[in-house]
C-alpha cells in the first residue's frame, strides 16, 4: 500500500460525494484520475485490504432487520464454517474471537423475519447452533480507522 492508497482509504471513510459521478469528485479532491481511482479501490478489494465499499443504511427505516450472531466453531473446521457463513448474502463483518463463540457475524434481512430465516439455514449448513444478540440500544460510534 502506497501513500495514494492511504489517502484514498482515510478519505472515503469519511463518505463519497452525492453527485452523478462521485469517484470523478473524490479522485478531483485526492488529484489523481477518476480511473486511477476505480482501479486502485478494485486492486485494494481484490487483495483484501477493503472487504467492501459502499453506503450504510438505517436498515429498520426501511423495514429491514439486523443482529449480532455468535456460534462455536471447532478449530479443526473452522475455515470451512467460515466460509460457509461468509457465503450468506445476509452475512457480514465476520469475526474470529478468542472465546468460546470464537465467529461473531452481523446478520441483516429485508424484513424482521428473513433474519430468524438466514439463522436457520447458517445452522443447518454448518451444523452450528447461532446465538443471535438483537441491539436493545443504538449507539452512533463513527469509527474511522486512520491509515
Amino acid at each position: 500500500m502506497d501513500d495514494i492508497d492511504r489517502r484514498i482509504i482515510n478519505s472515503l471513510q469519511g463518505g463519497l460525494p452525492v453527485c452523478e459521478r462521485p469517484y470523478l469528485a473524490a479522485a478531483q479532491t485526492l488529484g489523481i484520475g477518476e480511473e486511477e481511482l476505480l482501479q486502485r479501490l478494485s486492486a485494494l478489494l481484490g487483495n483484501g485490504t477493503l472487504t467492501r465499499i459502499g453506503p450504510l443504511f438505517q436498515i429498520e427505516r426501511m423495514g429491514g432487520a439486523f443482529t449480532l450472531a455468535a456460534l462455536s466453531a471447532p478449530a479443526e473446521d473452522y475455515e470451512r464454517i467460515a466460509a460457509t457463513v461468509n457465503a450468506f448474502p445476509e452475512v457480514a463483518h465476520n469475526y474470529e474471537r478468542t472465546h468460546d463463540l470464537n465467529m461473531w457475524f452481523v446478520v441483516a434481512a429485508e424484513t424482521p423475519d428473513g433474519i430468524d430465516r438466514a439463522i436457520e439455514r447458517i445452522e443447518r449448513d454448518t451444523g452450528c447452533k447461532v446465538y443471535n444478540f438483537p441491539k436493545s440500544r443504538e449507539y452512533f460510534v463513527e469509527l474511522k480507522l486512520t491509515v
